[in-house]
């Protein structure tokens, strides 16, 4: 198989990746974690398995098969969920920092800012929108 490139990776995730929240239970109080996902159908697994690989990331791929409540038969899904805060500090943010095009690019910089914002992200987090301010993530070209 062909290797894959940082531009094969960031176009996939412009079609089929979510910059997210998700929201967890801490000391008696609701939290948000911000969270990289990838989801797709599970004849795909082994690609994104690939994109995790070349990222360096250490997240296992989950497999489900959710049928909704619409009626619908659903393929299963294969889906690479990233919430810790190193992996997405120093590989997503730089993959993807001022490099996806229309609406994906306006969401990551949304998730960006609601990061730095919202009162319910741990302040641990929020190093990811002081680096954004400062500029450092302009100058990270590990990813071109």
């Amino acid at each position: 198989m062909p290797e894959l490139s940082y531009d094969y990776i960031r176009g996939l995730i412009d079609g089929e990746g979510c910059f997210s929240f998700c929201s967890i239970p801490a000391n008696g109080k609701k939290v948000l974690l911000p969270a990289f996902m990838l989801r797709m159908a599970i004849r795909d697994k082994e690609l994104i398995e690939r994109i995790r690989d070349k990222l360096g990331l250490k997240n296992k791929v989950y497999c489900y098969s959710y049928q909704g409540k619409d009626g619908f038969k659903r393929q299963p899904q294969a889906v690479l969920i990233v919430r810790d805060l190193g992996a997405l500090r120093r590989t997503i943010i730089p993959l993807f920092y001022k490099k996806l095009i229309g609406h994906k690019g306006k969401q990551f910089e949304a998730w960006i800012e609601r990061i730095g914002n919202d009162p319910l992200v741990p302040e641990s987090y929020k190093i990811i929108y002081r680096l954004h301010k400062t500029g450092f993530y302009n100058s990270d070209n590990r990813f071109l």
